[in-house]
């Protein structure tokens, strides 16, 4: 099992800053998502914005959310103020 959320920051351009339970701080971006389904409403800034984390992942108020394997896999890790690429992403 990948690491769950434990803190989610929304940052600029639909991105998430996540700290995942391991310790690792990551940078998720949601902008693929936000033109399907459920995810559609995140366009609204403000309401992107109140993204929390519980339970393991991250959720808006109406309960939009994401896998936290697909969070923890297709984030960028950041290392000492750097952004990396996850163990698992390609090039």
């Amino acid at each position: 099992m990948n690491p769950r959320v434990q803190k989610v920051n929304p940052l600029s351009d639909y991105r998430l800053e996540i700290t995942f339970s391991s310790g690792e701080v990551g940078i998720y971006d949601c902008r693929p998502l936000l033109d399907f389904g459920v995810f559609r409403e995140l366009q609204d800034i403000s309401y992107f914005r109140q993204v929390k984390a519980l339970n393991g992942t991250v959720v808006w108020p109406h309960e939009q959310d994401i896998c936290p394997d697909t969070l923890y896999m297709d984030s960028e890790r950041t290392v000492e103020g750097k952004i990396g690429r996850g163990p698992h992403n390609r090039p």
